[in-house]
């Protein structure tokens, strides 16, 4: 008994001290994962797998690190794992295992994780998705492409234009010792290089950039002014000449600017907006050169990293960053802004729709809020990670970098030139169904006009069969005004704002005209109202027939076709020929208060008749009642062509 009670107690304390050792081990694993010291976790990390340990954990920070070092396979083989051990994948985690699969074009897989995705995260259906991916097919071809001899087997990217040649930073030529060596990756630390005198043939001199801004830390991604004596430009956060670590032990990126004085670059100096703890990165200017672009992390960011603009005013001094929003950012990495001469700001985007890995998106800054977000297809985007684009908006010539297959290096900077225009112009369905707005049946061959916001018709179409019609509209109106018309039919119209996409619920109900009574016919009579009578030897409209011309109106504006004689007559006291005149003033009396109620004079006419047509008979010499003599002493609404 002694003797087992013995193995038992051994048993247990090597298994206490193996848990303690793997815990251990796990912990410095994740310690070089938060430091960003990518490749010595994913050792770490499989040969805690290979002991033994299925932690979800475990799998989440390799696959992780896998996906941020652009090893898409390993990527999608340990989300696969990931997976399999927990039916509870973020909706960011999702993401990256379908873009893994899609980088290593897997694409039926792919499509598979998208839907699990799609039932977490409603904003994008796969319909929506399916469209997506139609829109990208139609840029194929919009770019030609070509390798650069500059090129290295170390990592060349993030080209910038400077006066007659590109700024590019690469791990090149950076001694070759072990400390200059990078935990990201494995990779050597980055300096600015410089390209010059391009021609069709490639680039005659590469060479440091200058000795005086590359120094021990990360140099890369330039933005220079237009006359190329500012610099801005990316560096790991400095103590001194070493990395300056925050409090979780990482050295972040942060904005630099530098000036050209006297043949050398001075005044170095770190910009007022990087923030301890984050990362703010990669600039680019706009044409007026007042406006920075960077990516970052800080605060207000929606993913991983977003776009963000800051104002430079005229002292050189800074405004507060602001981001450019949610049609640009998303849930993951947004990074590598470029702002063309005509505001068109390009930048690299694994968060929307894409072939896989970073792909390179064009939006107009002009209409951030409703521009379309464009990928720009193949063959400029691949499976791989593809970034850090600039063009020249006059030439249509520039340059990105691309870590696909078949380069020289791990990222490589490759030529491009436009093949045809990026349209990113916003479009918005407007669609809807044209009813009868007393039966509810569908009204088949309506004519439908879209107006903008001056009255200028857009377009015109028919609503078909079923009464539905598409009209298609720019996106960020906020007055565009539908018409349904049809013969016979009162028209209907409704005012629409394009701030979404597609908008379809834009019902019209057209009322069928009534074509009322017929030709000759008195109003009075036909709509049993009482006739509007005058005073004895007056002409002007008393209150009481205010309400009968109301009527008249009111049955006027229904049957807009109708056109109306106002025959007015007297009694008969008084001589023909001046009851005659009296009578014609009445006419005109009648009339004029239609046409001051908004009647078109076109549609009204008047008439006097004197005492020529008399309600009853109360002809001269026969004496009668007031009340007698009123009744002739009255106006008429006779229909006419």
């Amino acid at each position: 008994m002694t003797k087992i009670k013995y193995t038992f107690l051994v048993v247990a304390t090597l298994t206490l001290l193996s848990v303690k050792a793997q815990n251990k081990n796990i912990e410095r694993a994740d310690k070089n994962f938060r430091n960003f010291d990518y490749n010595k976790a994913i050792n770490q990390y499989e040969k805690i797998v290979e002991s033994g340990v299925q932690e979800p954990t475990v799998f989440q920070n390799l696959a992780d690190a896998n996906y941020h070092t652009a090893n898409y396979i390993e990527a999608a083989k340990w989300y696969r794992k990931l997976a399999e051990s927990t039916d509870a994948l973020s909706i960011e985690h999702l993401y990256r295992y379908a873009s893994s699969l899609r980088s290593i074009k897997d694409f039926d897989g792919s499509n598979a994780v998208f839907k699990k995705l799609q039932a977490l995260n409603k904003s994008v259906s796969e319909d929506e998705m399916g469209s997506y991916m139609a829109a990208i097919q139609e840029q194929y071809g919009s770019f030609e492409i070509q390798t650069l001899d500059i090129n290295s087997s170390a990592s060349d990217f993030a080209p910038s234009f400077r006066i007659d040649g590109i700024v590019f930073s690469t791990g090149r030529d950076t001694s070759g010792l072990s400390k200059n060596i990078h935990g990201w990756n494995k990779k050597r630390f980055l300096n600015l290089y410089t390209a010059t005198d391009p021609s069709d043939s490639g680039f005659s001199k590469v060479q440091q950039f200058s000795r005086s801004l590359n120094t021990k830390l990360h140099e890369s991604s330039t933005a220079f002014t237009k006359d190329g004596n500012t610099v801005y430009f990316t560096r790991n956060k400095e103590k001194g000449k070493n990395f300056g670590r925050d409090n979780e032990g990482i050295s972040r990126l942060n904005l630099f600017r530098a000036e050209f004085i006297n043949g050398q670059w001075t005044k170095v100096t770190k910009l007022p907006f990087n923030a301890e703890g984050k990362s703010v990165a990669h600039p680019a200017l706009n044409n007026n050169e007042d406006k920075l672009y960077f990516a970052s992390d800080i605060e207000g960011t929606t993913g991983q990293s977003d776009i963000f603009v800051v104002d430079i005013n005229e002292d050189g001094s800074f405004g507060q960053p602001k981001n450019l929003g949610k049609n640009i950012n998303t849930g993951a990495r947004e990074t590598f802004p470029f702002v063309s001469k005509d505001d068109i700001l390009y930048f690299a985007s694994d968060g929307h729709p894409g072939l896989g890995g970073l792909d390179i998106f064009a939006v107009d800054l002009k209409n951030i809020e409703t521009s379309k977000i464009v990928n720009l297809g193949e063959p400029l985007n691949s499976p791989a990670d593809d970034f850090s684009f600039i063009m020249n908006a006059e030439t249509k010539k520039g340059y990105f970098t691309s870590n696909r297959e078949g380069g020289m290096g791990d990222d490589d900077i490759y030529a491009l030139s436009e093949m045809k225009p990026i349209d990113t112009r916003c479009f918005s369905d407007l669609a809807g169904v044209v009813k009868n707005k007393k039966s509810g049946k569908v009204i088949p061959n309506a004519t439908i006009t879209l107006l903008d916001n001056t009255g200028k018709t857009i377009i015109k179409g028919l609503s078909d069969t079923k009464g539905m019609f598409t009209l298609l509209a720019e996106c960020g109106q906020n007055d565009y005004v539908i018409i349904a018309t049809k013969d016979e039919y009162l028209k209907d119209q409704k005012i629409v704002s394009t701030e979404r996409e597609n908008i379809g619920d834009l019902n019209l109900f057209l009322t069928l005209i009534d074509k009322g009574a017929p030709i000759g016919t008195d109003l009075v009579k036909y709509l049993k109202i009482d006739p509007i009578y005058f005073d004895f030897n007056k002409s002007y409209i008393r209150e009481d027939a205010q309400v009968t011309l109301e009527k008249i109106i009111n049955y006027m504006n229904v049957y807009p076709e109708a056109k109306i004689e106002v025959r007015s007559h007297t009694d008969s006291r008084a001589s023909k020929n001046y009851n005659k005149k009296l009578s014609e003033k009445r006419a005109k009396a009648t009339v004029a208060y239609l046409i001051n109620k908004r009647i078109n004079p076109s549609r009204i006419f008047g008439k006097g008749f004197g005492e020529a047509q008399l309600a009853n008979e109360c002809a001269d010499g026969l004496k009668c009642s007031a009340a007698k003599h009123q009744k002739n002493r009255r106006s008429e609404f006779i229909l006419v062509e």
